[in-house]
């Protein structure tokens, strides 16, 4: 037989809890008149945190002078050696990779130091110091692209093109150093301004014995500045420096067989030997064959005309050359 249940009234009650909302229902009688529903005790369990905080992570304490003073010296080596040793590039190729190994060595510094607590009388020379570490290294990544791109082209390009950021840090580190003896001193160079040097059209770099009867007359009609090296034998027999849109003609050139390399530019520096920048490398294909001929009523030799730029009718093909593999003036 069917078993039919008495109806009750279930009222239900919305409670509200802090960050937990909360539907409960119950088989009480009906709310009071007049009144509003009551509800006791504490949702979300005990020791909840009250509504619109969050726990933190503690702050880590401050270091002491001493400790601080230890971790700068265990990277001040590193960092100074990085840019002593960018400094101290000879070659593309070298100068390249020690701008390269700087921003790893540089950037790799400022991500220790930034993890640090410095003593509270020189956090914000800290963090200045720290900003500029990460500045110079961001400035570095940027540069190693124009020395790829062989728009720098000797260290002292470089430090021209980041002089701002090289300051920077120079200050900082200087204040950071001052403000308790902390080794943040890791600049040793200074950035000249960009300079535009060039030698005199003719300007022999090396001028070996020049007591022949041939020559080599040098026309560069190019946008840039070169020097033109002849090798013989596999030694420099003379490198001579020929400005743009000039000539110049090499006497006294001796018999023998030369290889003739230009490297192009702008900014001779003289310490280096090289363009600083806009730099670029080739030769010849061909050898240049240089012969004197002596018969019993005349004397026979070789004169011979190059040119630096595509000219039509040319028929001598250049080719690109490793930076490496090119003689020095």
């Amino acid at each position: 037989m069917w078993q039919v249940a008495t109806p009750r009234l279930i009222s239900c009650v919305l409670a509200l809890a802090t960050l937990t909302t909360v539907g409960a229902c119950s088989t009480g009688p009906a709310s009071p008149t007049g009144g509003e529903p009551r509800v006791t005790g504490v949702a979300g369990g005990q020791g909840a945190a009250p509504a619109g905080t969050e726990a933190g992570a503690p702050s880590p304490a401050a270091l002491t002078p001493e400790a601080y003073k230890s971790e700068l010296e265990t990277r001040h080596k590193a960092m100074s050696g990085a840019i002593t040793s960018l400094a101290g590039a000879r070659g593309v190729k070298a100068l390249d990779k020690r701008v390269g190994r700087a921003e790893e060595a540089l950037s790799g510094a400022a991500d220790a130091l930034s993890a640090l607590a410095p003593p509270e009388t020189v956090r914000a020379q800290h963090e200045a110091y720290v900003s500029s570490l990460r500045d110079f290294a961001t400035a570095l990544g940027a540069t190693a692209g124009k020395v790829g791109a062989r728009d720098l082209c000797t260290s002292s390009a470089v430090f021209t093109d980041m002089d701002d950021k090289l300051t920077a840090l120079d200050e900082a580190g200087q204040a950071l150093q001052e403000a308790g003896d902390y080794p943040a001193d890791i600049v040793s160079v200074k950035a000249a301004g960009k300079k535009s040097r060039r030698l005199g059209n003719g300007s022999f770099l090396r001028k070996g014995t020049l007591n022949g009867r041939g020559s080599l007359e040098i026309d560069n009609g190019g946008s840039r500045d070169a020097v033109v090296t002849a090798v013989r034998g596999g030694s420099k027999a003379f490198s001579v420096y020929v400005r743009r849109k000039a000539k110049f003609k090499v006497k006294g050139v001796r018999d023998g067989s030369y290889k003739i390399y230009f490297t192009h530019g702008s900014d001779w520096e003289g310490k280096t030997k090289a363009f600083t920048r806009d730099c670029s490398f080739e030769r010849f294909e061909k050898t240049v064959k240089f012969k004197t001929t002596f018969t019993a009523t005349q004397i026979r030799w070789h004169d011979w005309r190059i040119t630096l730029h595509a000219i039509t009718g040319g028929n001598a093909r250049t080719k690109p050359v490793d930076p490496d593999d090119f003689p020095g003036g």
